[in-house]
């Protein structure tokens, strides 16, 4: 698995975008997999089967539709976005237990970070905490994923709050569902930062997304420091 961060940060959606694309686009038998991390500049953007009207304010933000599944969401400074670019054929797995695995990833993080009671939700991707400033909620939102699966090979991925300016979730309603309240890991009392987070989410990924084939390292058995690039990977053999 090929994890590296991408630069500039924060980064601008749509290049990170298109260059998912083209990368799956020109992936053959032996491209390795690859998590390309990164922040991004303040963006909503609408899954393939969002409702304009679920964008309810967004100034001066800008809206992208994309090719995900899901509705609308945030991406902005002080969240680690993990796109994950996967063969699902040569993983052995289908896109039900995909995301399964991506979930017990983000768990597995939170747990980490001493994150207790995080959840997953029926019927809503993602993963859910215990609204730390308002009890009387079952859960607020903590991490986002939307996928698109191309040719067998997914893109797009898993987005993870961790120390934000939330102010531009109350533009939407996230994910469709209004009212719901959404956090990062600072409002949970976690003292961290990006590049902590996201190396900890890029390994645990990585042992989760290993071949059914194949037993799954132990999450923290790679401990090899994560690449930097200038910019967003070249589709192989371009």
């Amino acid at each position: 698995m090929d994890i590296r961060w991408l630069d500039p940060r924060p980064s601008d959606y749509l290049p990170v975008w298109e260059a998912m694309r083209a990368f799956t686009r020109a992936r053959a038998a032996g491209t390795p997999d690859a998590i390309w991390l990164t922040e991004h500049l303040p963006v909503y953007t609408l899954g393939q089967a969002g409702k304009p009207e679920h964008v309810l304010a967004p100034g001066a933000i800008p809206v992208v539709p994309t090719d995900r599944g899901g509705q609308v969401t945030y991406h902005g400074p002080g969240q680690v976005t993990a796109y994950v670019l996967l063969d699902l054929r040569r993983a052995g797995y289908f896109v039900k237990e995909y995301v399964h695995r991506i979930e017990a990833a983000v768990l597995e993080v939170l747990a980490d970070l001493g994150v207790a009671g995080a959840v997953r939700e029926p019927g809503a991707p993602g993963i859910y905490v215990p609204d730390p400033d308002d009890a009387s909620r079952r859960t607020a939102k903590i991490a986002a994923l939307g996928i698109k699966v191309s040719n067998g090979c997914t893109y797009h991925g898993v987005s993870l709050n961790v120390a934000m300016d939330l102010a531009p979730y109350a533009g939407i309603n996230p994910c469709g569902y209004a009212g719901l309240r959404t956090v990062d890991l600072r409002a949970c009392g976690v003292a961290t930062d990006v590049d902590t987070v996201g190396a900890l989410l890029a390994r645990r990924l990585a042992a989760h997304l290993a071949p059914a084939v194949v037993p799954a390292p132990r999450p923290d058995a790679d401990d090899r420091p994560i690449d930097r690039v200038v910019a967003a990977p070249a589709a192989p053999g371009r």
